[in-house]
C-alpha cells in the first residue's frame, strides 16, 4: 500500500533542523506518517476525496 524504500537523506535532514527544533520534527513527522497512513486507508477502502481543498488560482 505505500512505497517503503523512500528515505530522508543527510542534508534534507540538516536543512530541516535549520528551521524545526527535535519536538518540532517529531510533530511534523508525525503528522505526514499520519496523512500517509489516512491516504493509503482511503485510497484501499476507495473513500473519494472530499473536496476540502482547491489548488489556489484554480476555477470554482
Amino acid at each position: 500500500m505505500t512505497r517503503s524504500d523512500a528515505d530522508v537523506d543527510d542534508a534534507l535532514f540538516a536543512r530541516l533542523r535549520e528551521w524545526f527544533d527535535d519536538d518540532a520534527l517529531v510533530e511534523l513527522t508525525a503528522t505526514i506518517a499520519w496523512e500517509n497512513a489516512s491516504s493509503k486507508f482511503n485510497q484501499a477502502l476507495r473513500v473519494g476525496a472530499q473536496g476540502l481543498w482547491r489548488e489556489p488560482g484554480a476555477a470554482e
